[in-house]
């Protein structure tokens, strides 16, 4: 099965520290859409996993967050790609819960979900927790500078050894190229 999963914030639209708290507030990055489109096309199943700590800081609400999610999968569609599905968190930092990044709750939830193990499937972030999160579950760590990317980076420059990008679309680019080769 060709799957990927993606971090939301900072890989596939604009960050913010302030949180992405509307619909509105939501704008794709250059290029992630598209990249989206021709993983969908080319048969991967792309899910998203997407720490949501602001419903439990109580900046947004879950009608919010589906309207976020809603505009998200629209736009993806109108791109020409679909999302197999979106698994968040809505607990705090401190909640102690097992789906919060770095744990892997959500990838282990997709996995179930699949029937299938997530040994070497990749998982494209811009944070350390997205990394250690896959490394945990045997997935395939991929850095995108795009977010809090440059900053993970230049945190832990030892990353550089691993799959680093500039961002989604040129993740992609070598999934697909990669994909070609089989």
């Amino acid at each position: 099965m060709k799957l990927a999963i993606l971090d939301r914030d900072g890989v596939i639209n604009v960050d913010s520290d302030a949180f992405i708290k509307s619909a509105d507030e939501w704008i794709p990055l250059p290029g992630s859409l598209d990249a989206i489109a021709r993983l969908h096309r080319a048969g991967w199943r792309v899910f998203v996993a997407t720490n949501q700590s602001g419903l439990a800081r109580g900046l947004f609400d879950v009608e919010a967050l589906t309207a976020i999610h809603t505009k998200m999968n629209r736009m993806i569609a109108d791109a020409g790609g679909a999302l197999a599905g979106v698994i968040y968190c809505p607990h705090a930092p401190d909640g102690g819960c097992e789906c919060r990044k770095p744990a892997p709750g959500m990838y282990r939830e997709i996995a179930e979900r699949l029937g299938c193990s997530l040994t070497d499937i990749p998982v494209i972030g811009d944070s350390a927790r997205d990394l250690e999160a896959a490394t945990t579950v045997g997935a395939r760590p991929i850095l995108v500078l795009t977010g809090k990317g440059t900053e993970t980076l230049a945190a832990d420059p030892a990353l550089a050894r691993g799959e680093v990008y500039a961002d989604l679309e040129e993740a992609v680019e070598a999934l697909l190229e990669e994909d070609t080769r089989w």
